[in-house]
Protein backbone atom coordinates (compact mmCIF):
# COMPACT_ATOMS: atom_id res chain seq x y z
CA UNK A 1 0.00 0.00 0.00
CA UNK A 2 1.36 3.87 -0.67
CA UNK A 3 2.40 6.06 1.46
CA UNK A 4 -0.70 8.23 2.22
CA UNK A 5 -0.74 11.82 1.74
CA UNK A 6 -2.85 14.16 3.69
CA UNK A 7 -2.32 17.22 2.02
CA UNK A 8 -0.58 19.06 -0.77
CA UNK A 9 3.16 19.44 -0.86
CA UNK A 10 5.43 22.12 -0.09
CA UNK A 11 7.11 23.29 -3.39
CA UNK A 12 10.61 24.17 -3.07
CA UNK A 13 12.11 27.53 -1.79
CA UNK A 14 11.90 29.16 -4.93
CA UNK A 15 9.16 27.00 -6.55
CA UNK A 16 9.55 24.58 -9.69
CA UNK A 17 9.04 27.06 -12.15
CA UNK A 18 12.24 29.13 -11.12
CA UNK A 19 14.19 26.24 -10.17
CA UNK A 20 13.81 24.90 -14.03
CA UNK A 21 14.16 28.64 -15.17
CA UNK A 22 17.88 28.46 -13.19
CA UNK A 23 18.74 25.05 -14.53
CA UNK A 24 17.83 26.22 -18.12
CA UNK A 25 19.97 29.09 -17.03
CA UNK A 26 23.02 26.92 -16.13
CA UNK A 27 22.56 24.61 -18.78
CA UNK A 28 22.79 28.09 -21.84
CA UNK A 29 25.80 28.96 -20.28
CA UNK A 30 27.45 25.44 -20.29
CA UNK A 31 26.43 25.48 -23.95
CA UNK A 32 27.08 28.83 -24.67
CA UNK A 33 30.82 28.52 -23.45
CA UNK A 34 31.34 25.25 -25.82
CA UNK A 35 30.14 27.04 -28.31
CA UNK A 36 32.77 29.38 -27.84
CA UNK A 37 35.34 26.66 -27.31
CA UNK A 38 34.38 25.76 -31.00
CA UNK A 39 35.38 29.51 -32.17
CA UNK A 40 31.72 30.66 -32.21
CA UNK A 41 32.59 34.71 -31.31
CA UNK A 42 28.62 35.25 -31.17
CA UNK A 43 28.23 32.93 -28.08
CA UNK A 44 30.53 34.64 -26.41
CA UNK A 45 29.06 38.26 -27.29
CA UNK A 46 26.56 36.97 -25.24
CA UNK A 47 27.71 35.60 -22.22
CA UNK A 48 29.94 38.88 -21.96
CA UNK A 49 26.10 40.42 -22.21
CA UNK A 50 24.19 37.77 -19.54
CA UNK A 51 26.87 38.29 -17.13
CA UNK A 52 29.43 41.68 -17.52
CA UNK A 53 26.59 43.78 -15.11
CA UNK A 54 27.20 41.45 -12.60
CA UNK A 55 30.75 40.68 -12.15
CA UNK A 56 31.53 44.85 -12.59
CA UNK A 57 29.08 45.42 -9.53
CA UNK A 58 30.94 42.89 -7.48
CA UNK A 59 34.20 44.06 -8.58
CA UNK A 60 33.14 47.92 -7.71
CA UNK A 61 31.58 46.24 -4.32
CA UNK A 62 35.06 44.98 -3.93
CA UNK A 63 37.03 48.11 -4.75
CA UNK A 64 35.05 51.07 -4.29
CA UNK A 65 35.86 52.08 -7.74
CA UNK A 66 33.95 52.45 -11.03
CA UNK A 67 37.39 52.88 -13.19
CA UNK A 68 38.62 49.69 -12.19
CA UNK A 69 35.99 47.77 -11.69
CA UNK A 70 35.32 47.86 -15.49
CA UNK A 71 39.22 47.80 -16.31
CA UNK A 72 38.87 43.84 -14.15
CA UNK A 73 35.93 43.05 -15.63
CA UNK A 74 37.72 43.09 -18.87
CA UNK A 75 40.14 41.11 -17.85
CA UNK A 76 37.69 38.49 -16.78
CA UNK A 77 36.64 38.27 -19.57
CA UNK A 78 39.52 38.19 -21.38
CA UNK A 79 40.67 35.18 -18.97
CA UNK A 80 37.79 33.16 -19.85
CA UNK A 81 37.79 33.91 -23.59
CA UNK A 82 41.63 32.88 -23.27
CA UNK A 83 40.38 29.36 -21.29
CA UNK A 84 38.25 28.85 -24.21
CA UNK A 85 40.02 25.56 -25.57
CA UNK A 86 40.19 23.81 -22.33
CA UNK A 87 36.78 24.86 -20.79
CA UNK A 88 34.85 21.61 -19.44
CA UNK A 89 31.58 21.78 -17.82
CA UNK A 90 32.36 20.42 -14.70
CA UNK A 91 31.54 23.44 -12.86
CA UNK A 92 28.85 26.15 -12.83
CA UNK A 93 29.57 28.36 -15.46
CA UNK A 94 29.17 31.58 -12.93
CA UNK A 95 31.43 29.69 -10.26
CA UNK A 96 34.48 29.97 -12.76
CA UNK A 97 33.68 33.18 -13.50
CA UNK A 98 33.17 34.68 -9.93
CA UNK A 99 36.77 32.58 -9.10
CA UNK A 100 38.20 34.58 -11.48
CA UNK A 101 36.50 38.19 -10.86
CA UNK A 102 37.63 37.36 -6.79
CA UNK A 103 40.88 36.52 -7.77
CA UNK A 104 41.41 39.62 -9.19
CA UNK A 105 39.39 41.98 -6.89
CA UNK A 106 41.82 40.35 -3.92
CA UNK A 107 44.94 41.00 -5.89
CA UNK A 108 43.18 44.53 -6.61
CA UNK A 109 42.47 45.18 -2.64
CA UNK A 110 46.36 43.88 -1.83
CA UNK A 111 47.92 46.18 -5.16
CA UNK A 112 45.88 49.18 -3.39
CA UNK A 113 44.10 49.54 -6.40
CA UNK A 114 41.29 50.90 -4.22
CA UNK A 115 39.96 54.48 -3.68
CA UNK A 116 37.28 55.22 -0.71
CA UNK A 117 34.30 57.00 -0.94
CA UNK A 118 34.92 56.95 -5.27
CA UNK A 119 30.72 56.57 -5.59
CA UNK A 120 28.08 55.24 -3.03
CA UNK A 121 26.01 52.42 -3.73
CA UNK A 122 22.82 54.56 -4.54
CA UNK A 123 24.37 56.00 -7.41
CA UNK A 124 22.79 55.38 -11.39
CA UNK A 125 25.44 52.71 -11.52
CA UNK A 126 24.34 50.70 -9.17
CA UNK A 127 21.78 48.06 -10.13
CA UNK A 128 22.05 45.51 -7.16
CA UNK A 129 19.30 44.79 -4.56
CA UNK A 130 21.02 46.60 -2.42
CA UNK A 131 18.51 49.59 -3.21
CA UNK A 132 15.01 49.01 -2.96
CA UNK A 133 13.00 51.15 -4.49
CA UNK A 134 9.31 51.97 -3.34
CA UNK A 135 6.21 52.14 -5.32
CA UNK A 136 5.93 55.72 -4.82
CA UNK A 137 8.87 58.07 -5.33
CA UNK A 138 10.09 59.36 -1.82
CA UNK A 139 10.24 62.22 -0.33
CA UNK A 140 13.53 64.56 -0.66
CA UNK A 141 13.83 63.75 3.41
CA UNK A 142 13.28 59.99 3.05
CA UNK A 143 15.87 59.98 0.00
CA UNK A 144 18.59 61.45 2.28
CA UNK A 145 17.89 58.99 5.11
CA UNK A 146 18.16 55.92 2.45
CA UNK A 147 21.21 57.31 1.27
CA UNK A 148 22.57 57.70 4.41
CA UNK A 149 21.55 54.54 5.37
CA UNK A 150 22.93 52.97 2.38
CA UNK A 151 26.04 54.93 2.78
CA UNK A 152 26.42 53.47 6.38
CA UNK A 153 26.15 49.53 4.80
CA UNK A 154 28.86 50.39 2.13
CA UNK A 155 30.93 51.11 4.97
CA UNK A 156 30.29 48.59 7.34
CA UNK A 157 30.54 45.97 4.34
CA UNK A 158 34.29 47.86 3.25
CA UNK A 159 35.60 47.40 7.17
CA UNK A 160 35.06 44.18 6.28
CA UNK A 161 38.00 41.59 5.79
CA UNK A 162 38.73 41.10 2.13
CA UNK A 163 37.39 37.30 1.95
CA UNK A 164 34.89 38.06 4.49
CA UNK A 165 33.24 40.65 2.16
CA UNK A 166 33.82 38.67 -0.85
CA UNK A 167 31.81 35.85 0.28
CA UNK A 168 29.45 38.23 2.00
CA UNK A 169 29.10 39.61 -1.76
CA UNK A 170 28.22 36.75 -3.37
CA UNK A 171 26.15 34.98 -1.26
CA UNK A 172 23.89 38.48 -0.05
CA UNK A 173 23.55 40.51 -3.73
CA UNK A 174 25.16 37.77 -6.20
CA UNK A 175 23.10 34.84 -4.53
CA UNK A 176 25.81 32.13 -4.98
CA UNK A 177 25.16 29.08 -2.48
CA UNK A 178 27.62 27.93 0.13
CA UNK A 179 28.99 25.57 -2.40
CA UNK A 180 29.64 27.68 -4.89
CA UNK A 181 31.51 29.98 -3.15
CA UNK A 182 34.03 27.79 -1.17
CA UNK A 183 35.11 26.56 -4.81
CA UNK A 184 35.12 30.14 -5.84
CA UNK A 185 37.28 30.97 -2.62
CA UNK A 186 39.12 27.81 -2.58
CA UNK A 187 37.97 26.65 1.13
CA UNK A 188 35.30 24.01 2.25
CA UNK A 189 31.65 25.01 2.76
CA UNK A 190 31.96 25.03 6.44
CA UNK A 191 34.37 27.45 6.22
CA UNK A 192 32.37 29.89 4.15
CA UNK A 193 29.40 29.88 6.84
CA UNK A 194 32.43 30.36 9.47
CA UNK A 195 33.19 33.30 7.46
CA UNK A 196 29.64 34.12 6.20
CA UNK A 197 28.91 33.84 10.38
CA UNK A 198 31.95 36.19 11.58
CA UNK A 199 30.79 38.62 8.72
CA UNK A 200 27.21 38.89 9.62
CA UNK A 201 28.22 39.31 13.54
CA UNK A 202 30.25 42.42 12.33
CA UNK A 203 27.80 43.84 10.02
CA UNK A 204 24.99 43.67 13.38
CA UNK A 205 27.18 45.08 15.56
CA UNK A 206 28.50 48.12 12.87
CA UNK A 207 24.70 48.36 12.23
CA UNK A 208 22.59 47.62 15.31
CA UNK A 209 21.73 51.08 15.82
CA UNK A 210 19.80 50.98 12.39
CA UNK A 211 17.68 48.20 13.44
CA UNK A 212 16.95 50.19 16.61
CA UNK A 213 16.05 53.28 15.17
CA UNK A 214 13.68 51.07 13.02
CA UNK A 215 11.89 50.26 15.51
CA UNK A 216 11.48 53.96 17.84
CA UNK A 217 10.26 55.30 14.67
CA UNK A 218 7.77 52.15 14.24
CA UNK A 219 6.16 52.47 17.66
CA UNK A 220 6.51 56.90 17.35
CA UNK A 221 4.08 55.51 13.75
CA UNK A 222 1.43 52.75 15.46
CA UNK A 223 1.42 55.47 18.79
CA UNK A 224 0.31 58.61 15.98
Amino acid sequence: MGAEVTGPQPFPKYGVREDMAAGATLERDAELMLRVREGDAESFALLLERHRGPVVHFLYRMLQNQAVAEELAQEVFLRVYRSRSTYEPAAKFTTWLFRIATHLALNGLRDGRKEKGHQSLGTDQEKGPVLEVADRAPSIEQRLVLDARLNEVRIAIQELPDKQRAAVLMHKYEELDYSQIAAVIGCSESAVKSLLFRAYEKLRESLGHMASANATRGGRANRG
